[in-house]
């Protein structure tokens, strides 16, 4: 599994190009950006970086492109606030600062030679994707690969090409539900933790990288237990306040823990005494 290799000054953004847009829903945007030239350059899936927009301000991206692509960086995201809204204004050839990759990974390489499970809720498969790109490609490493994902609503279902070429392969499983439903969608309608409840498992030999809203893994973590997997084999990412990356500026504390820097995945067995806690 690739390591991770940074662009450049941790506190300095590099510029980059964005070389394409595309549009995932009216909300939700990817990105494809040019790295700044940096030898070596490569990330880890499920690490961040750190994206300005020249004036206005910068936020943390989960990187959601394939991790044998370093020649590009890819980011979804979602315009909830004054600098991601500035984001969606932006097109093709316009510049944009970057530090990272920062933060911690999913961990696949202590995953291989057992059942891959991710759970995503929503915006939340962005950060699982490099993870399940690099276990397709490497589908010999691990023995079930299993996706579930969980929407609001058919329309609000994103990366839909990628989630029909998954679940087109003999080799993996893949489940997408909706919370609500209408006459287009064929499949299950409920919530994504109750697709836990359904699919094959071998729970000695699972593990579990989830990412989603934080009421989404408290319901899902609880069904894993249900099903017998063990806490220190699930992974949950912990996409909170981060602002400078680096653990400096303690914005996204988390108990003990700086989310920027010891996450954002978490083994959920060292964060479940916060984990359940209302308001942390």
């Amino acid at each position: 599994m690739t390591t991770s290799t940074p662009l450049s000054d941790p506190m300095v953004p590099a510029f980059a190009r964005i070389s394409r847009v595309v549009r995932e829903l009216p909300d939700v945007f990817t990105w494809h950006i040019a790295p700044p030239a940096s030898p070596g350059f490569s990330f880890s899936p499920g690490q961040f970086n750190m994206v300005y927009v020249f004036g206005v301000g910068e936020v943390p991206l989960s990187i959601s492109g394939d991790p044998t692509r370093p020649d590009e960086l890819v980011h979804t995201i979602r315009a909830v606030g004054a600098v991601t809204r500035a984001m969606q204004a932006l097109r093709k050839g316009d510049i944009v600062g970057v530090r990272g990759p920062f933060g911690s990974a999913w961990p696949l390489a202590e995953a291989r030679d057992k059942d891959l499970l991710f759970v995503a809720g929503g915006l939340g498969i962005a950060p699982l994707r490099p993870a399940i790109l690099h276990a397709l490609a490497a589908r010999d490493l691990y023995r079930r690969v299993i996706v579930l994902a969980g929407f609001r609503s058919p329309a609000d279902i994103i990366f839909r090409g990628d989630l029909e070429r998954w679940r087109g392969r003999f080799d993996a499983t893949v489940e997408v539900t909706v919370d609500r439903a209408d006459a287009s969608f064929r499949g299950m309608v409920a919530v994504v933790p109750a697709l836990i409840a359904q699919v094959e498992l071998d729970p000695a030999a699972t593990v579990a990288l989830l990412c989603g809203p934080e009421v989404m893994m408290r319901f899902a973590v609880r069904e894993l237990e249900r099903r017998g997997v063990p806490r220190e084999q699930a992974h949950v990412s912990m996409e909170r306040s981060m602002k400078c990356g680096v653990g400096f500026c303690g914005h996204c504390q988390y108990g003990p823990t700086f989310v920027c820097k010891d996450g954002p995945v978490f083994r959920f067995d060292r964060v479940e005494r916060l984990f359940y806690v209302r308001e942390i």
